[in-house]
This record gives structure tokens, C-alpha cells and sequence, in this order.
């Protein structure tokens, strides 16, 4: 029928604009496979993710604390299903495919480590002789290595367009003249981006497709949301204290002049959605602003645009500077959270040393085939090892291997030191 209620959008409705990413157009899997005759390229991708034995571990490794007191703080798994919800709602909004902005979000964490990025930044400093460690890297090892599922093929063989949001989210690698940019200038591009790079060409030089844009921003509107939400829970800062933010006092002012008495925790729970429903409109707003200007005709278009096409505007983009800096100060280096930090970190070396040491002492799937401390290979193959722990994991391989094992549990104490 032409014309009429048939093509009138109505709120929540599915629609894919022409610089959105068209599962029928991928540029397909490094292994081809049959289509599905129900799904697209893009959902068997989010399906792959979220049958994974990755995706499975996300919910015993933790956010920011480490092994905390309480059931209702944020795990990567709780983490990763809210910014999966914020991105599709960006991409809906957009003309996005929704799929695969779900798929990204839901990938986007899978090479973190145990205990957060305390876990990393331990796994990173033991093998500084051996590449470094870059969750990033990781989680494309996930995908096309160390997951071994498939009757045919090792990793999940996803789609080009999601392997390359989920290397470029955060920008391009490579500046366009082929040197690193400003993040990989010291160490270089991971080993493991630019060996799968030279079997599959993810264009390391150009943006991320438009859905892995909004991924990435969905993942900062979700860490400021609910970090913030944890930290007051926590008692690791007060309501007052967001006066350091203006963004915050503005949006308290709000609640407290609408709901005049009330309650505490029901505060808490109406900043952090006010903070997300803020930032969503915002990224809506400007990203159509953007898209208006460049007027891309595909996404390609968006890959090659001269700067990022979904993206905050200057007023929220400083808003989301000034969250991250009180958390940064009165969260993350928290004297409570950073004697964890501590702790947490020596389990990791502590586990690096004796596998680096005698490799016979993993299970065998990972020990096989290494011909002990001096092979080259055993360095990355103990940090996939660790880095696929839970954190609970790691405590109890640690009780296995030592006399004594740092107890991570905490609690806020005034005055607490470290």
C-alpha cells in the first residue's frame, strides 16, 4: 500500500538508513559459510558471542571492585547487558542495525582479565618482555583462536564488520599515512590485531563502522551511569560530594526540586537514569547533526569520514570528563579500592611467575606442546590462560599453588589507609 499509516514511523519501530550497516552487504567470514535461512550475519554474530564460553565468564569477573561486599554492585556481565541496551537504543534511534551494535556491545569486554583492570594493568607489566597485554587484542584472540566450539573452525568466525568494530571502537589504529596513532605510539599495534590484520584487512586506518561508534559511546554512557551508582551505594563518596560536578549538582537539583523528601537509595536510582537519558539524547542529537553535514551515503562513507560521525557534543563531552575525574579520584583510587588493587595484582603475578616458570602446571589443553620456560610461545599462552580466569578462578588456583592466598574481601573503614 503507498501512502498513508504505512509509512509513518511510529515511536520504537525498526527502520535502517542508508549509511547503516546492511547484513546483506557484508563483506562476509574469513571461513564462508551457508547463510541462515532465519537468521541474518549479523544476529548468528551476537548469537555466536553470547553462546561463548567468554561471554559465560563475564559474570564472576568483576567491574571496578574486586571480590565486594554485597550482591547489587556491577559485574562485566551486568556491565556488558547495559551498555548492550543503550546501544541498541542509539542505533534504533539512528537508522543503526541493531544486531550488530548489540553484537559489539555484547563482545566489547570479552578479553578483559580477572579483577577488572587491576588484572590487566598486572598482566600487562609481566609480560612487558613479550608483547604487553591489550584487552582489545584479547578479545580478537577470543574470537578467532582461543574459542574452540566449531566442528570446522577455531574462534567464532564472525563477520568482518564485527571483528573490525571490535578492534577500531575507539578509533583507528593507524594513522592514515600508516604510523600508529597517539595510543600505540609506544608499544606498538598488538601482535595479535596485526597477524589476524594480515589474513583479514580490518583497515586499520579508517573508523569503525557507524553501529561500533555508538557501541563504543554506549560503554562511556554506561560506565559513568553505573559507576557512579556503585560508588554511592558503596558509601565510596555522598550526594554532596557530586557538587564537584556540575553536570551532577544540576541533575540532583532537578530531583530534589521534583520529589521533595525523597529517599536516598530512590535518589541514586534517578541520577543514574537521568544520567544515561541525558546522554542518549545527546549522542541522538549531535550524531544526526554529524550525519546531516557528512551526508553519508553508505557506511563506508562513515569509515572514511575525516572524524568520528556518532559522538558527544562539546558540552556533554566535558560532562563526561569531569565524571570520569571524580571517579578517577574518589572511586577508582579509592584507599579502600586500591589496597584490593594491590592484592588482586600479586595473584596475578604470583600465577604468571610459577606458569611462566612450569607450564606443566596449567591444565594440560593449555600446557600442550610447549617445551617449557624458554619456549617463545609460553609467555602469551600463560597470559591467555590467566586472562580467561574469573576472579574467583584465579583465587582458588593461587590456594592451589601457595601456602597463602590475599584475602580480597573489603569493607569501608574511616580512616582506611590502604
Amino acid at each position: 500500500m503507498a501512502g498513508g499509516i504505512w509509512n509513518v514511523r511510529r515511536t520504537g519501530e525498526r527502520w535502517r538508513a542508508p549509511y547503516g550497516s546492511d547484513p546483506f552487504a557484508s563483506r562476509g567470514r574469513l571461513i564462508p559459510e551457508d547463510a541462515s535461512p532465519t537468521r541474518t550475519d549479523f544476529q548468528r554474530d551476537r548469537d555466536r558471542i553470547v553462546h561463548s564460553a567468554a561471554f559465560r565468564r563475564l559474570k564472576h569477573k568483576t567491574q571496578v571492585f574486586v571480590h565486594h561486599e554485597g550482591d547489587h554492585y556491577r559485574t562485566r556481565l551486568t556491565h556488558t547487558l547495559e551498555v548492550s541496551q543503550i546501544a541498541r537504543a542509539l542505533a534504533r534511534a539512528l537508522g543503526l542495525d541493531e544486531d550488530l551494535a548489540e553484537a559489539l556491545a555484547l563482545a566489547h569486554d570479552l578479553g578483559h582479565t580477572p579483577f577488572g583492570h587491576t588484572g590487566e594493568d598486572a598482566l600487562h607489566a609481566c609480560m612487558a618482555d613479550h608483547g604487553g597485554f591489550d584487552h582489545n587484542a584479547q578479545a580478537l584472540r577470543l574470537v578467532t583462536r582461543l574459542e574452540r566450539r566449531y566442528a570446522t573452525f577455531d574462534g567464532l568466525n564472525l563477520t568482518w564488520e564485527t571483528l573490525e568494530g571490535l578492534v577500531k571502537h575507539n578509533g583507528p589504529l593507524l594513522t592514515r599515512d600508516g604510523r600508529p596513532t597517539p595510543h600505540y605510539e609506544a608499544s606498538g599495534i598488538p601482535v595479535a590485531i596485526t597477524e589476524y590484520n594480515a589474513l583479514n584487512d580490518l583497515e586499520l586506518a579508517t573508523f569503525a563502522g557507524p553501529e561500533a561508534q555508538v557501541a563504543a559511546l554506549a560503554d562511556d554512557i554506561a560506565y559513568d551511569a553505573h559507576d557512579l551508582d556503585d560508588g554511592l551505594r558503596a558509601d565510596l563518596f555522598g550526594l554532596d560530594d557530586l557538587r564537584e560536578v556540575p553536570f551532577l549538582h544540576g541533575l540532583l537539583a532537578e530531583i530534589r526540586g521534583a520529589y521533595l523528601g525523597l529517599e536516598r537509595s530512590r535518589v541514586v536510582h534517578e541520577l543514574a537514569r537521568r544520567v544515561i537519558t541525558r546522554f542518549v539524547e545527546d549522542v541522538i542529537a549531535e550524531t544526526e547533526r554529524r550525519l546531516a553535514a557528512l551526508q553519508p551515503a553508505d557506511a563506508a562513507a562513515v569509515r572514511h569520514a575525516p572524524g568520528p560521525v556518532a559522538a558527544f557534543s562539546e558540552a556533554m563531552a566535558a560532562a563526561d570528563r569531569d565524571i570520569k575525574t571524580f571517579l578517577f579520584a574518589r572511586m577508582y583510587r579509592h584507599p579502600g579500592v586500591m589496597a584490593v588493587r594491590r592484592r588482586a595484582a600479586s595473584i596475578v603475578e604470583d600465577l604468571f611467575a610459577t606458569f611462566r616458570r612450569d607450564p606443566n602446571r596449567m591444565p594440560e589443553e593449555w600446557s600442550a606442546g610447549l617445551s617449557g620456560p624458554d619456549d617463545p610461545r609460553t609467555p602469551r599462552r600463560v597470559a591467555d590462560y590467566i586472562a580467561g580466569m574469573t576472579d574467583n578462578y584465579a583465587v582458588s588456583q593461587h590456594r592451589r599453588l601457595f601456602p597463602e592466598t590475599p584475602d580480597l574481601h573489603w569493607v569501608i573503614w574511616p580512616g582506611l589507609d590502604g
